[in-house]
């Protein structure tokens, strides 16, 4: 195998690696929706606590988000500093 070959099979394998990072990305899109859904159904059944369901509901959508950052910066990683 020459060098040509060998940086063009390096290249594919480090964006083969980016895109499983990013998988994370999926059930960290699917986790919102679940708990956005679940949060409407909550404030649907008991409007009177409309506040608390809120800010609970803020609260885990940032914490799932990070879990999409992560897998983000890890995809970066592996493309640009590999």
């Amino acid at each position: 195998m020459d060098a040509l070959a060998t940086a063009a099979l390096a290249e594919g394998l480090k964006a083969i690696g980016a895109g499983l990072a990013m998988l994370g990305a999926i059930g960290a899109g699917a986790g919102i929706g679940i708990l956005v859904g679940g949060a409407v159904q909550g404030i649907a059944r008991n409007p009177d606590a409309s506040g608390n369901i809120q800010t609970n509901m803020i609260l885990g959508i940032a914490f799932t988000e990070a879990v999409a950052i992560y897998a983000l910066v890890v995809a970066l990683i592996i493309l640009f500093v590999f």
